[in-house]
């Protein structure tokens, strides 16, 4: 009996052991297998993810790419325990903002002896600034959206006020007339969205020279709220405690909660990411006249903080050379034009941007390609321990002024003092 059974038991066995040899990605035959994970959530961006990876796919047998569908509500979590657990996918989607914890934590790989000329040149440094954490770089920066003025055109026709264009934007002293102008009767001028105050605040803050973060000899960055980070908040301060021309409401709403009273004649304007237009469009009435304004220019023009979207490899990836070469398919020019629309956003890229289908007048694409110039890192890109001052200190300080329940004064010391404490830990 055990002379006949041990051609099975040898069978058995070395089944087994090819099952256990799919641990590095590679399956049978020698193919690689990489797992991409995305955070693509709109119908259309899903579908055009979901194409590029089935054209890879055909085109390159011997390297199969498996999509995998992440959220940006959980990103930041599930990555950590992912990489701790050695279960982290090889390409990964994020946001510049999000990866600088991970870069010094080593667990991205640093891509700068993998990437191709070609991308390296067509993506602008200002971009690259975003993803640079010391001496690497952590992502490919190829999705970005600024933030914008969604406004009701028909009221603002009838009103008479100035309407601003790139070439010539509002000011943020004019912007606060021009609201204050446009209220009255139960209707406000702005509705801002702030259920997460502290990006949008530092992003458009740098319009008026505002840093916050200050970054010593030493490599040690401190916070310093100074006159420059004070212009933006005190703006929407103002127009919602004195003169009443923004709605107090919407300051603990998101920006889709704003859009029904926005369509119902509530609010003139919703400052937005430039991305919000697909819901504009998918949703407005019959009829309803928008259009895309720049956001207010301060001492610094219309420059604005941008968290680009990334793309990452994992640093215990062991096909990094070939994570790379997907990157690089899927952030080809006319690619990266599919993602941007099916995103409804601007790509990083400079022949990308060229596309005319990104420069048409419909949808106030032009508006927002007019822009693209004036997109610089955010402040916080480089920030080690940001998402804990971001959560525990800035959201609920800002909240709390926007509010009024504290001045700038407070608003200042909870920044600096509450800040620089939590940030203290992480240079050590």
């Amino acid at each position: 009996m055990r002379t006949r059974l041990l051609p099975t038991l040898t069978a058995v066995l070395a089944l087994l052991l090819a099952g256990c040899g799919g641990d590095d990605g590679d399956t049978a035959g020698g193919r690689i297998t990489l797992r991409f994970q995305s955070l693509a959530w709109q119908e259309e961006s899903v579908e055009v993810n979901k194409e590029l990876v089935e054209e890879w796919n055909a085109t390159h047998p011997d390297v199969k790419v498996e999509y995998v569908q992440g959220s940006w509500d959980s990103v930041h979590d599930q990555l950590l325990t992912s990489f701790e657990g050695g279960e982290a996918p090889d390409i990964i989607h994020d946001a510049s903002d999000d990866l600088a914890d991970f870069a010094y934590g080593g667990y991205l790989a640093d891509l700068t002896g993998l990437l191709p000329e070609r991308l390296k040149s067509d993506i602008p440094p200002r971009s690259w600034e975003t993803v640079t954490f010391g001496d690497g770089i952590y992502g490919v920066p190829f999705l970005q959206e600024p933030r914008v003025l969604i406004a009701n055109a028909t009221w603002l026709k009838e009103s008479g006020v100035r309407i601003p264009t790139p070439e010539q934007p509002w000011s943020w002293a004019e912007f606060r007339e021009v609201t204050e102008q446009l209220s009255g009767n139960g209707k406000y001028g702005v509705a801002w969205p702030l259920k997460e105050p502290v990006s949008a605040t530092l992003n458009l803050s740098l319009s008026a020279g505002g840093q916050l973060f200050h970054r010593g000899a030493d490599g040690k960055v401190t916070v310093r709220f100074e006159a420059a980070d004070e212009v933006m908040p005190r703006t929407v301060h103002d127009q919602v405690g004195t003169d009443r021309s923004a709605s107090p409401t919407t300051l603990g709403s998101g920006g889709s909660d704003t859009l029904p009273g926005f369509f119902g004649g509530r609010y003139a304007m919703v400052p937005l990411g430039f991305s919000y237009r697909q819901q504009i469009v998918q949703q407005a009435p019959k009829g309803f006249d928008w259009q895309v304004l720049p956001a207010p220019a301060g001492a610094d023009g219309l420059t604005q903080g941008v968290s680009p979207q990334t793309l990452s490899i994992a640093e215990d990836s062991p096909h990094k050379r070939e994570a790379a070469e997907f990157i690089d398919f899927l952030l080809r020019p006319a690619n990266m034009v599919r993602l941007a629309l099916g995103d409804w956003m601007l790509p990083t890229g400079t022949e990308a941007l060229k596309d005319p289908a990104l420069r048409t007048t419909e949808h106030d694409w032009a508006t927002g390609t007019a822009l693209a110039g004036h997109l610089r890192s955010a402040p916080a890109q480089s920030v080690r321990g940001y998402p804990e001052w971001k959560d525990k200190v800035a959201t609920p300080a800002f909240q709390e002024y926007y509010s009024g329940a504290i001045d700038l004064a407070e608003l200042r010391a909870r920044l600096e003092d509450d800040g620089n404490l939590v940030l203290a830990r992480y240079q050590r």
